[in-house]
Parts: C-alpha cells; structure tokens; sequence
C-alpha cells in the first residue's frame, strides 16, 4: 500500500492560500498573480526585499525567491559568482544566486507540497524569516564587492565579524 493510499483526506488546496494569509497577517504589501504566483514587498533593515513564491503544481512545488532592490554590473559579476559560492557553503537552507535575466542577487528555496497538503502557516512565517535573515546577514558582503572594491574573501570576512556590546 502506498502513503498516498493512507490519506483519509484527499485534499487539493493551493499553498499560495497559505502564503497569503501569513502576508496578510502581517500587513505587507502583495499581489496574488493568478493561481500560480504571489509577490510580496517586505521592508527590510539594508534595504526592501521583493519575494515572489511560484506554486508549480504539476511538480508539487512551492519556490520563494527572495530579491535584493540591487543590480551586479557585468564587470563585478565574476566577483559576485564567487561570493556567491562561498555564501552557499554557510547555509544550512536554500542557496543565493544570480538571476541572469536582471543580474540580481536573490535567496531562494524550494518546499515540496505534493499530496495536496499545503504548508502551514508556520512553516510559511519561518521560511520568510529564514530568507530575510539570510539576505539581511550577507547584505554588507554584496555592498563591499559591489561598490567596495572588496574581493569576494574580504567581503565574506568583512560582513561575518559579529561585534560586541553597542555604541
């Protein structure tokens, strides 16, 4: 007998109904683009952060990417790619890379929903967390390679310095 066999209920419920309440529980500005996309604008400590969450149902999938309101020159997108790399081996959840299309540094990650079960509204509520924490954290290493004239070591140095008290 199959797992799927086992379900009492068969359920069909969009996630994207999930990512909407948590939304708009917290007031944030969205657009809900048909059934398959949602884009939220959440003010963030460095800068705005643009998410969008893209429900693919024939894959049973929902994707957060979470953007930042910052664009790489082609000359410094070498560096970044490198940043990038040494960003990814920090995470414990979800991967930054580089939208090609814009050239935007961005957080993403993948829930598999499949079975018709949607997320909760928790687990909604921490990957957002996660992702703003994630992009709020390595913000500074972007801005030292960006506009710094950082190496991508330096960079990563530079923004995991944890300081002490308060000035």
């Amino acid at each position: 007998m199959a797992l799927r066999d086992l379900d009492v209920l068969d359920r069909v419920v969009n996630p994207l109904d999930v990512v909407e309440q948590v939304v708009a529980a917290h007031e944030w500005e969205f657009d809900r683009q048909g059934e398959g996309d949602l884009s939220v604008c959440v003010a963030g400590g460095w800068c705005d952060y643009h998410i969008g969450f893209t429900y693919l149902d024939q894959n049973g999938g929902l994707q957060l990417a979470c953007a930042y309101d910052l664009r790489v020159a082609a000359r410094k997108q070498s560096e970044v790619y490198r940043l990038l790399a040494m960003i990814n081996e920090r995470l414990w959840l979800g991967h930054f890379d580089l939208w090609s299309e814009e050239a935007i540094p961005m957080f993403r990650h993948g829930m598999l929903v499949r079975g018709g079960y949607p997320p909760t509204s928790e687990q909604i509520e921490q990957t957002i967390e996660i992702a703003i924490g994630e992009c709020e954290r390595y913000y500074p290493a972007f801005q030292f390679v960006l506009w710094g004239g950082k190496s991508a070591e330096e960079a990563i140095a530079a923004a995991m310095l944890e300081t002490a008290g308060e000035a």
